[in-house]
């Protein structure tokens, strides 16, 4: 790099940092790249953050039981996956991954690394009912997460993830309440995150439950987006070392009018000009219950021309929506792990091209791409 272009860098890093941080974080240069990295177009990110009473459900299924053993060699089948980092660039993992170690005393992450993906680790703690609300929830971890990043990141991850839940109740959407404690909890995570080195995904769900349109669902995701960053700058992080990971505006799963691919991009894009800033590098969608081959079609939709201007990466950070079909051929057994290993580089490669705009349906009837993986008050 020349002289003036390090110049520039640096004092773009010194604008950007100026006005955040109340003292100097000696992470900041490193957030950036981080996010940046994760957001390299046609990449995104592997969800494989399944606490372990979630991944007993998905082994359920399969007829495996869900034991140390069978975890480890399920997470290994994604880690080993020779090819995977051409798709995808970062990867969430559960704690218990994260310090996993093979029989021969390697890292079960060792194989991300070698495919130049970036390690990220989950969290929260789960969540609970709000008081004072109905139904609706919060998450719980912030109490000594300042020390858990710390552990985290001197073992190699980069990034963290905090799932947070909204709920659009009928008839009055979700409460003032829930919202704030929404925005708050994301802002202080990421904050802390960010003090301890890891770029902070920010998550605010809301939950595909409901007979709400999709205008509905664009309103609600508008002001639960916008309220989130008015927090996050409250809390000093800073953005361009952040990633967001919002639902696409769908209407609610037990809504009867139906809407097509185009209709929602137009409804998620729109959302997010009113909402997101420019700061932020990236915006990857999680999947929210949709079918596979439904999270990648939406995507694609996403990334065609006519909606306007987006300065983010629209990409993914799916977990169902990668790994259903890569379970169903895998079913514990080591004879198939290739053939689901395949299957994980398939979807991938969807979902890669899907950031580009240009997936083609060349993968709509491989595995259980159409099958419905929503489930109600989701939670895992």
């Amino acid at each position: 790099m020349s002289e003036s272009k390090t110049n520039n860098a640096l004092k773009r890093l010194k604008a950007i940092c100026g006005h955040v941080f109340t003292k100097e974080n000696k992470y900041a240069q490193e957030l950036i790249a981080t996010a940046q990295r994760i957001a390299t177009p046609g990449k995104g990110i592997l969800a494989a953050d399944e606490s372990i009473g979630t991944i007993g459900k998905r082994f359920k299924a399969i007829n495996v039981p869900n034991t140390r053993e069978n975890r480890r060699a399920y997470r290994y089948l994604l880690s080993s996956t020779k090819g995977l980092g051409k798709h995808i660039s970062g990867v969430i993992l559960f704690e218990e991954s994260l310090f996993e170690t093979m029989a021969d005393g390697s890292d079960l992450v060792d194989g991300f690394k070698k495919e130049g993906i970036l390690l990220g680790i989950k969290v929260d703690k789960g969540t609970r009912h709000l008081p004072g609300t109905d139904g609706e929830l919060y998450t719980q971890g912030l109490t000594d997460l300042d020390k858990r990043c710390k552990k985290y990141y001197e073992f190699g991850a980069r990034f963290a993830k905090w799932r947070a839940v909204v709920k659009i109740l009928d008839k009055v959407g979700p409460s003032l309440n829930a919202i704030n404690e929404t925005a708050h909890s994301l802002a202080r995570y990421a904050a802390i995150c960010q003090a301890n080195g890891l770029a902070p995904i920010v998550e605010p769900e809301i939950l595909m439950d409901g007979k709400h349109d999709l205008a509905t669902a664009q309103k609600w995701t508008e002001k639960v987006i916008s309220t989130c960053y008015e927090a996050l700058r409250l809390q000093g992080v800073l953005l361009e070392g952040t990633l967001l990971k919002p639902n696409m505006v769908l209407p609610g799963a037990q809504c009867d009018k139906k809407y097509g691919p185009a209709d929602c991009a137009a409804a998620t894009v729109t959302a997010l000009q009113r909402s997101v800033p420019v700061a932020v590098p990236g915006i990857t969608f999680l999947s929210g219950g949709q079918t596979e081959e439904g999270a990648t079609v939406n995507l694609n939709a996403l990334n065609q021309p006519g909606l306007g201007y987006r300065p983010w990466s629209l990409t993914f950070s799916y977990g169902r929506a990668l790994q259903k079909s890569v379970l169903q051929v895998w079913k514990g057994k080591k004879d198939n792990v290739g053939a689901a290993q395949k299957m994980l580089l398939l979807r991938a490669r969807a979902n890669g091209d899907a950031n580009l705009g240009k997936y083609t349906g060349y993968a709509k009837d491989a595995g259980v791409a159409n099958k419905s993986l929503y489930v109600k008050n989701y939670a895992y």
